[in-house]
């Protein structure tokens, strides 16, 4: 009889009790992170006063933090310039890379003839076309031109990405829609598309950390003075050799750039979840 118990299948109710709460969920997931960046953060200080390193060559982490928290309007300020350039040029590549890879899959013609080009784009160096386009967009314009920079640098992943996704369909059920004469439309809504989603979203996250660098990089080869985002006040600092202010500025920068790349791996978690095999949460 006992045996018959333990065999009975486990109820609903010993189910809920049994599931371990959000909060633990959260801690199983980012505590090993937040414990090794601790740990490193730990090792940093007692290394630095240890060894006597000079604070222009490696701050320790509390003088970093005592700049960033001195300086954190100026910082902030500076933070608001980069990411709206950022902003502006990630939505700009997820528009355009999307559209220009709808373009290209549904016309061979218009891929063999565009595609050199964009790969073209893509490995010109951004420091040889950087002065051109400042000079193009006008002195008054920086951010314009910076923004555009930006762009070029996100743009080509969003668009190979979304190439190679729409070109993915499977052949048997593409094979279907044409033995059932789909539309274009119908072909392009039920097939394509929820094929080339997970591709689109790669490349969306690819290119998100791409026009952060983008944007930065820009600001760096646009040259001094033309910004006032977190590149100026990086080439700010080292040149008055105020070191914690400049690791102030590349520790904000990073924590955007994993911000966004946070968000975009929401939005792919969010719209894949339920259905693609990289989102169903199985055992790893």
């Amino acid at each position: 009889m006992a045996d018959e118990t333990a065999a009975l299948p486990e109820t609903p109710q010993k189910r809920l009790v049994e599931r371990p709460s959000r909060l633990t969920t959260v801690l199983r997931e980012t505590g090993p992170t937040v414990a090794a960046g601790l740990a490193f953060v730990l090792i940093w200080e007692i290394s630095v006063h240890a060894l006597g390193v000079s604070k222009f060559v490696l701050p320790p982490p509390s003088m970093i933090v005592v700049s960033m928290v001195g300086d954190f309007p100026y910082l902030m300020k500076a933070l608001a310039y980069t990411a709206g350039i950022t902003v502006a040029a990630f939505a700009a590549a997820v528009v355009s890379g999307i559209l220009g890879g709808l373009l290209l899959t549904q016309h061979k013609d218009v891929e063999r003839m565009l595609w050199p080009y964009a790969i073209a784009l893509q490995v010109t160096p951004m420091v040889a076309i950087a002065p051109l386009v400042i000079i193009w967009v006008g002195l008054d314009r920086v951010w314009l031109g910076l923004m555009i920079l930006a762009w070029l640098v996100a743009f080509f992943p969003m668009l190979a990405n979304t190439v190679q996704g729409l070109k993915s369909a499977d052949r048997g059920l593409q094979d279907v829609m044409t033995l059932y004469q789909a539309s274009r439309w119908q072909r392009f809504r039920h097939l394509q598309l929820p094929a080339a989603l997970p591709y689109i979203l790669t490349g969306a996250r690819i290119s998100s950390s791409l026009a952060v660098i983008g944007g930065v990089v820009a600001e760096f080869v646009a040259g001094s003075g033309s910004s006032t985002g977190l590149a100026w006040v990086i080439v700010e600092s080292g040149t008055m050799l105020d070191v914690p202010r400049m690791f102030a500025a590349l520790f904000i920068l990073s924590i955007f750039g994993l911000a966004i790349w946070w968000l975009t791996s929401m939005v792919q978690a969010r719209l894949l979840s339920r259905w693609h095999e990289s989102e169903l949460g199985g055992e790893r």
